[in-house]
């Protein structure tokens, strides 16, 4: 394991940047010539800095008030990087301080999301998403663990949401342990909570009130069902929204805290999504009468007689759902985890927000209007190819992103 390998100097243009509206049945319009535009002041000059290397598929940081950096790795389990450099591993597979004989790595499935708690200088309270093998069947859970103040060790498990739903097989679409979600962060408005989860490839899950996955959940700090959430009658009320399919990042907005949910599409649209309490996001992959899909799933084909792709926002079926602020251009490109840049050192990016790509190897930036809608967007240029999967400001300002291909990056905005 490496750290602070290689430092760059480098003016990073957010290029590109086009307004454009977004068709809420799954498709977009434009954008047009005469909407394209630069806007003022977008030329930023940042420093990329190499963290870490070497780590086994990285998938989440989190930072403590002291700015230790905690890490997770999905084969592995939760890590913490020391400000003097000193890593130490904590939970997770056989090495670390605590061995976690439940945990499991299945394709997508594995050590996920990781959050601080509000009042960790308090508490000392830290949340992991995994794969379980305590439930039967095996599904996903999300853990509480308190650490020491020497950040040698974690005690008194406490598994505060069980029995989040888990893909247990392959089928045609994908193997076992797809579209589980994963993410976790805390609301700096409200203090719950939100907590992603996926589709498992399964038809009737997203809009299944009854069941965990394919939704965003928000709990207080013991997983009890938070105020407000405005579950529709009958469901579980520790449901915040629902219809999704496979939610990869959360984001809130500064000022008014209103959460954004980051969405990997399927073959096309992957979505950004601002969040409303009870909300539908749209996303039915079952089929309609008269439409047949293998396994009742038709997420990569049509659940319509007419063949039109399954819409991620299918305002035919749920005219009242969520509106996505944007989508990707028709395309998936494996949208990843997201984040809003805070801060005066951002220049005229502070306010956007930042979202990592997969397959797309980028990080984009979303300018919003007050409601929310995305009225420019453009890739960072100038950064390596990778497959971003985590994106975190941390406590000294600075962009911090998790690759899949086993680093961390320190991005920082500097003086002209």
């Amino acid at each position: 394991m490496k750290r602070a390998i290689s430092t760059g100097m480098m003016t990073l243009l957010a290029v590109f940047l086009t307004a454009f509206v977004v068709d809420c049945s799954g498709g977009e319009k434009g954008p047009t010539a005469s909407a394209e535009k630069i806007l003022p002041g977008n030329e930023i000059r940042l420093t990329h800095t190499v963290l870490m290397a070497g780590l086994q598929n990285p998938w989440d940081l989190a930072f403590t008030p002291d700015g230790a950096m905690l890490f997770t790795e999905k084969c592995r389990g939760l890590s913490v990087r020391l400000a003097d450099g000193t890593v130490r591993r904590l939970f997770g597979t056989r090495g670390s301080a605590v061995v976690a004989d439940d945990l499991f790595c299945q394709g997508q499935s594995g050590m996920c999301g990781v959050a601080v708690d509000p009042d960790f200088a308090d508490n000392r309270f830290l949340y992991v998403y995994m794969a379980s093998r305590l439930d039967k069947p095996s599904a996903n859970r999300v853990v509480r663990l308190v650490i020491d103040e020497g950040y040698a060790t974690v005690s008194d498990r406490r598994d505060i949401v069980t029995g989040i739903s888990f893909k247990n097989s392959a089928t045609l679409w994908g193997r076992a342990g797809a579209h589980s979600g994963g993410r976790l962060e805390f609301s700096p408005a409200d203090g719950f909570l939100y907590i992603t989860t996926g589709d498992n490839h399964e038809g009737p899950l997203p809009q299944d009130l009854s069941r965990l996955g394919g939704k965003v959940l928000r709990v207080d700090r013991h997983g009890q069902a938070a105020s407000g959430n405005n579950t529709p009658f009958g469901g579980d009320r520790r449901i915040f929204t629902y219809g999704h399919r496979n939610v990869q990042g959360i984001a809130f907005r500064p000022v008014t805290g209103r959460p954004f949910a980051c969405e990997h599409g399927p073959g096309h649209s992957d979505e950004v999504t601002p969040l409303t309490a009870g909300g539908n996001g749209g996303w039915d992959p079952q089929p309609a009468s008269g439409v047949s899909c293998a396994g009742n799933y038709c997420g990569y084909t049509s659940n319509r007689p007419d063949g039109a792709p399954t819409a991620m926002t299918d305002l035919a079926r749920f005219p009242d759902a969520m509106r996505p602020s944007w989508n990707n251009h028709g395309e998936s490109a494996g949208m990843g985890d997201c984040v809003f840049l805070s801060g005066a050192h951002w220049q005229a990016w502070d306010g956007r927000l930042a979202v990592a790509f997969l397959r797309g190897s980028r990080i984009e930036l979303l300018q919003l209007d007050p409601s929310g809608m995305t009225v420019a967007a453009g890739a960072v240029a100038g950064l390596p190819s990778q497959r971003m999967r985590s994106l975190v400001q941390g406590r000294d300002g600075a962009l911090y992103v998790a690759t899949d291909g086993g680093e961390v990056w320190r991005i920082a905005a500097t003086s002209r």
